[in-house]
């Protein structure tokens, strides 16, 4: 058991992209914590599928590292602001957080989230400008521009007052001033020995902590994670579990675990300022307060921001339901989207009262239900979604909607076009400036429906260009009506499998998402019409074959390759009547529902087209 004056407990916070987990890497393998021909991977901490796939940390993860004779807990946190969900419930488990910044691109919008929460909090950050070897990096403007930051989010003189160093992750080096040796992550080691503060709290306490993340083992079911506020616990000691409801239940404590590197070890006995995962209690959740008998002390909750973005979530009833996937049952759908919920504090399960066909899921954003959905996809389920919709929340009886901050950059040639965009998808400018490179940066307050489906028309209009990214800032009064997608559908009007020959004459006025082979049904969007209305097409037609034989050669067909889907562009891409089919092998556009009324809409030559 350490003493409390020889660990530091910290967390690593930046804007996504700006070498967080290249940084952590670094510090893990000079750490020595892994044997000598131990075979060590990139982006070590990113265990998650997803994680790797994306290149995004998405679940906060917990790491302990030795320097000289101090142990220093590490949690890792999502850079994506969809996440930050995961940030706000750790701050509270440590005394201090790394803030990377690019020396480059300098303080963005996550970047300004996090920090505030911290400053908040009244913890210390520690600056670290990280990839001084980028091109054109201008570590001492950024270093600045993070002192504005600061003092524009209200810090304190002391926080002012903050300790900084420079540093390259992925050449592990780090440095305190521009021109010292570039060697390694020693003086990052000693400035978060000495600028760190050593967690509060009495050995001789009765014990006390607060359960901050929810971790699952198969062998002895939910465990608690969290900082020990007071005390020291061991196993087989009797807790006591006390929920945000006051109830309160005892539990023997099975297993006490910490972290040595990236394994979990068993503990004999932990103490104050440690964090530690502790197993027995199965139905302990985020918030809640574990103390001893005598203590019954129940710590205030932990407040986390509200969701800004809801779907809803069906039983697959299209034809081809239950030719990928095993679990198709609302019943499965349930049980598993409440099992989520106990870990996942950022997310909002609602089941409507009377309505037993769908469930409604409240996220941070549209990444955010989209890694749960793609999630639920691989475990083998299969699901129909609808069109993300923003929370409207009324405040002094006035219809509010969430207005996020856009941080644009884009070459300058584009900027006027990305201007004319957004102010028609009702943003607000806030502030534009043009460096030397010819990069505009600009940020608008916009409403989240503004920024809904414009990732794939603005990477178009600038040609993938354009670098965008937002977060949420306050809810105001509802803005009225924002232009939609300004293209039509083709809508599939028969079950068959697609040709060549039907695709080919069709591409010459719409963009497919099917490609020859392809199993469609009535009622499926396969393309999009480069007009503004809905098609209802036959991409199932052959050609008709006579016993005439031709002059010439018949005419060679090419075909251009379809659009693909991720999860992200399909419930961005679609319409309030359009849904989202999503298997574990496919993602399917469909619309809400195609009938005889509908057929009588489109004539004999739409139909035959």
């Amino acid at each position: 058991m350490f003493n409390s004056e020889k660990i530091r407990n910290i967390a690593i916070i930046a804007h996504i992209d700006h070498g967080k987990t290249t940084l952590l890497d670094s510090l893990l393998k000079q750490s020595q914590i892994f044997h000598d021909h131990a075979k060590i991977p990139e982006r070590i901490m990113d265990s998650f599928d997803q994680e790797k796939e994306r290149g995004i940390t998405i679940f906060s993860k917990h790491t302990s590292i030795f320097f000289e004779d101090f142990k220093i807990n590490i949690i890792d946190t999502p850079g994506h602001a969809d996440f930050a969900g995961e940030v706000e419930r750790v701050l509270g488990m440590v005394n201090s957080v790394l803030l990377l910044v690019d020396a480059k691109e300098g303080p963005m919008p996550q970047t300004r989230f996090v920090l505030k929460k911290s400053l908040q909090m009244n913890i210390r950050p520690i600056v670290i400008l990280n990839k001084i070897d980028r091109p054109h990096a201008d570590p001492q403007r950024v270093l600045n521009e993070v002192f504005d930051l600061f003092v524009e989010l209200g810090a304190s003189d002391e926080q002012l007052d903050f300790a900084y160093c420079y540093a390259s992750g992925i050449d592990g080096y780090a440095m305190m001033n521009l021109n010292d040796e570039k060697k390694n992550m020693k003086p990052l080691f000693e400035l978060i020995v000495k600028n760190a503060p050593s967690p509060k709290g009495n050995m001789n306490e009765p014990f006390l902590m607060q359960v901050a993340t929810i971790d699952y083992d198969d062998y002895v079911g939910r465990q608690a994670c969290g900082r020990i506020l007071e005390g020291t616990v061991k196993k087989d000691q009797i807790v006591n579990h006390i929920n945000k409801n006051e109830i309160e239940k005892t539990f023997k404590v099975q297993k006490v675990e910490g972290h040595h590197g990236l394994q979990k070890v068993e503990m004999l006995e932990a103490g104050v300022g440690d964090i530690v995962i502790l197993s027995g209690c199965e139905d302990v959740t985020i918030g809640d307060t574990l103390c001893s008998i005598e203590n019954k002390k129940r710590l205030p909750p932990i407040i986390i921001e509200e969701p800004t973005l809801s779907i809803d979530i069906m039983v697959n009833s299209g034809p081809f339901a239950g030719n990928d996937g095993k679990k198709l049952t609302m019943n499965v759908i349930k049980d598993r989207l409440l099992k989520e919920k106990k870990s996942n504090a950022t997310l909002k399960i609602t089941f409507a009262e009377g309505v037993i066909d769908k469930i409604t899921v409240s996220g941070r954003g549209e990444l955010h239900l989209a890694v749960l959905l793609e999630t639920l996809r691989r475990e083998g389920f299969e699901l129909i979604v609808t069109k993300p919709k923003v929370i409207i929340k009324e405040i002094d009886s006035k219809k509010c909607e969430p207005i996020e901050m856009a941080h644009i950059e884009v070459p300058n040639e584009f900027s006027g076009t990305i201007i004319q965009e957004l102010s028609m998808r009702k943003g607000e400018m806030q502030s534009l400036t043009t460096n030397d490179q010819g990069i505009t940066k600009m940020n608008f307050l916009i409403p989240t429906r503004g920024l809904m489906g414009c990732h794939s028309p603005f990477l178009t209009l600038t040609k993938g260009l354009i670098i965008m990214t937002s977060i949420f800032d306050h809810y105001a009064p509802h803005k009225g009506f924002i232009p939609k997608r300004s293209r039509g559908v083709l809508i599939s009007i028969c079950k068959g499998e697609t040709n060549g020959y039907a695709c080919f004459n069709l591409q010459k006025r719409s963009d497919l998402f099917v490609k020859p082979g392809d199993k469609v049904y009535e009622g499926m969007i396969v393309g999009e019409n480069r007009k503004e209305n809905d098609l209802v097409v036959n991409v199932t037609k052959e050609k008709q074959l006579t016993n005439v034989r031709a002059a010439g050669k018949d005419e060679s067909i090419i075909l251009t390759p379809p659009r693909v889907f991720t999860l992200e562009d399909a419930i961005n891409y679609i319409e309030d009547d359009e849904q989202v089919e999503i298997t574990p092998k496919n993602i399917r556009l469909r619309k809400k529902y195609l009938n005889e009324v509908d057929r009588k809409r489109y004539s004999k030559k739409d139909e035959k087209n």
